[in-house]
């Protein structure tokens, strides 16, 4: 496998070189990273999709892409993301399948479309004093000292930043900026996650840090995230017969690591009760997604919260990643992500809206229709004075095919669940889903003599708890993940959130997409080059424009520095005067 920069290759159809007659795939898992898997064998290496098995222990596919109406309960959408202009592994998955929406078009077409016809951008993007606009600018307020910690932070080694907590290596007065507010609440980072982590995120962000406050440049599916990207990706998957086994829990996969080869030998599984396995050959391949952000996670109601239990052990996809890890020591170490869900722990809610009472005061803080169709928050809108860390966002209406004219809903999130509220008085963990309703009322302005009734008779509210959705951000060190394809690896590969993939981010959904291109691409000796990570940090004029953004467009020349630092400055600005480098600065006007 080789990356490859521009676009020569991204069209070109590869040479297929391995034979696949009578081979047989198992990928284990179907989420997004999975269902790419699936795809790419399908178009990239030649495979019949009859010869490829999907094992899911749940009974839909999707993992943490998920967006559905459960009976009794109501629309959950437990995650939702936003997605860049450089998720170039996504977007070359998604240029293939077709749109379920539009003939002839593809996915990638109707996001496109989508995008030019209603850009998306937030016109509010923080409030306080129970929905009072804050006006921001889009400023970071970063003082010269904060952005001097933030600059030596970026040019850490990531051996360096090992095993560290980016409260280990940041200054505490930094976590008091916007810029923080803005990072927290867009990528779900806390202090207590890994340092190495926010690097990686940073780096992939440089480009756009100036559309960040108000979300301008994201992109994102008409609908949830299940029905915008999955869905799409099971109905092309069904159509070239690749075969779905739903409520399948596979419990290990036996190896054997002799003589510094690892040949994956047999698929353990328990179904219906039932103890089975799949023996494999050597000319069989395995897709292994280990671990699992919304492993262990639990559904509430309006009426109860979404029960949490921290001292329970983590099942599903973390106890057949211990049951890989013992046996061979490149196969990763899990407890380094999952043995701390205090700190992994995200909670979301997910509010339909049953009348009009509730819809104006999402108006006067949107400042948009919100039954035109069109974008309506265009991102979070963070309560900045809200215990709880709160946030919360309207996607584009109806945000569910089946959602009833009329309604609205609303995807709520918090930073801390574990703190009491402002008006409910409790921890976000332990409220029900009308409660939680309550919180988000008064901080969106909502009369407080109302609230409670409007939180009954105006929505109905879902809490969801994933102790481990924060899980890809824990601090880790070199090989507490697996190489995508382990050295010595025969017919296996790991995909996912968790796996080990150079450079990139892990927590997005280009991240899933990017480890199953890989996976593909070396196992089947697939000849053509996977998209390289766009990495701005090493673009001048992306660093120097991130630099000015980072500075609110002061000029670097005005940064208060040392004696020694202020020679050096003086050094430098003599060495490039009357240069392309100088003039180039000049442009960006950080000089």
């Amino acid at each position: 496998m080789y990356y490859t920069g521009g676009n020569l290759e991204a069209y070109a159809k590869p040479v297929v070189k391995s034979d696949t007659e009578g081979k047989n795939v198992y990928i284990i898992g179907s989420g997004l990273a999975g269902l790419a898997a699936a795809c790419f064998l399908i178009r990239d290496a030649g495979f019949d999709g009859n010869r490829i098995r999907i094992l899911e222990k749940n009974p839909i596919a999707g993992g943490a892409c998920d967006g559905y109406e459960f009976e009794n309960i109501g629309f959950v959408a437990r995650g939702m993301r936003h997605m860049d202009r450089h998720y170039e592994c996504l977007w070359d998955l998604l240029r293939s399948i077709p749109s379920l929406k539009y003939a002839g078009a593809s996915v990638l077409d109707e996001i496109v479309r989508l995008s030019k016809r209603d850009p998306n951008y937030a016109i509010c993007r923080l409030t306080e004093k129970c929905g009072q606009d804050t006006h921001t600018d889009g400023s970071f307020d970063l003082s010269d000292s904060e952005f001097s910690a933030l600059a030596r932070f970026l040019m850490a080694s990531d051996q360096n930043l090992g095993g560290k907590k980016i409260s280990e290596v940041l200054p505490g007065d930094f976590f008091l900026t916007d810029f923080w507010l803005y990072i927290q609440t867009t990528f779900g980072f806390d202090t207590g996650h890994g340092a190495a982590a926010l690097k990686r995120c940073l780096y992939r962000q440089l480009h756009r840090l100036d559309k960040i406050p108000h979300y301008r440049d994201s992109l994102c599916g008409r609908y949830n995230e299940y029905e915008s990207i999955i869905l799409p990706l099971i109905y092309y998957l069904e159509q070239n017969d690749v075969r779905f086994e739903y409520d399948i829990q596979v419990t290990n996969v036996a190896f054997d690591t002799a003589l510094n080869r690892k040949t994956a030998t047999r698929i353990d599984y328990r179904r219906e009760g039932t103890e089975g396995c799949y023996d494999l050959t050597p000319d069989d391949f395995v897709f292994i997604t280990p671990g699992g952000m919304t492993e262990n996670s639990t559904m509430g109601s309006q009426t109860e919260p979404a029960p949490y239990h921290p001292d329970l052990i983590p099942g599903g996809g973390w106890d057949l990643w211990r049951k890989i890890a013992e046996q061979d020591p490149s196969f990763g170490r899990p407890d380094v992500f999952c043995s701390n869900s205090e700190q992994s722990n995200k909670m979301s809610a997910t509010l339909t809206t049953l009348d009009q009472r509730i819809i104006p005061y999402i108006k006067k803080i949107c400042k948009r229709d919100t039954f035109s169709g069109k974008v309506v928050s265009g991102g979070l809108i963070t309560c900045r004075d809200s215990a709880w860390g709160l946030s919360w966002a309207v996607n584009r209406q109806p945000y569910f095919r089946e959602q009833p004219e009329g309604s609205v809903v609303i995807w709520i999130t918090a930073l801390h669940s574990e703190r009491q509220g402002d008006f409910v008085m409790r921890p976000m963990r332990d409220c029900s889903g009308q409660e939680i309703c309550e919180e988000w009322l008064y901080h969106i302005g909502a009369p407080t003599d109302d609230i409670e009734k409007m939180a009954a008779e105006s929505a109905n509210t879902v809490p969801a708890m994933m102790p481990y959705y924060s899980s890809p951000l824990m601090p880790e060190s070199s090989g507490d993940r697996p190489l995508v394809v382990p050295d010595g690896a025969v017919n296996f590969a790991f995909i996912g959130q968790f796996a080990d993939t150079p450079s990139d981010a892990a927590g997005t959904m280009e991240y899933a997409v990017r480890t199953a291109m890989e996976s593909v691409y070396i196992l089947l000796d697939v000849d053509r080059g996977v998209p390289e990570v766009w990495n701005g940090f090493f673009d001048l004029r992306t660093l120097t424009e991130a630099v000015m953004v980072l500075r609110d467009g002061k000029p670097l020349t005005t940064l208060e520095l040392g004696y020694k630092d202020r020679r050096l400055k003086a050094k430098l600005l003599k060495k490039i005067h009357g240069t392309a480098l100088e003039k180039m600065m000049k442009e960006y006007k950080a000089l």
